[in-house]
């Protein structure tokens, strides 16, 4: 059953309330027994992870390897301010500021 969001006209109260789609948007105030007015929500997100879902299941080949490529980028980055030089296999070497 969804959650609506409403408001009340007379006192201001927000609130929400768990209904049936099928039921009336005309819902009391908690506080001042008034009616209150049903608000728009964007509503909640779906985040789609794992198997088992098209959307996951079906995607592209260069979309699979875009992924796998940035998976392996940030463990491959050295710590800001140094550069790695993976050919040589030697430590980063920090430069000092000449002023």
């Amino acid at each position: 059953m969804p959650t609506y969001e409403y408001k009340c006209g007379n006192c201001g109260h927000q609130f929400e309330k768990i209904q049936k789609i099928s039921d009336s948007s005309r819902v009391e105030c908690p506080r001042c027994d008034n009616i209150a007015e049903r608000l728009i929500s964007g509503g909640a997100g779906l985040l789609f992870k794992g198997s088992g879902f098209h959307i996951t299941d079906y995607r592209s080949d260069s979309y699979k390897q875009a992924a796998k490529k940035e998976k392996a980028e940030p463990a491959a980055k050295a710590p800001s301010g140094e550069k790695a030089d993976s050919s040589s296999g030697k430590k980063p070497v920090k430069k000092k500021d000449s002023k």
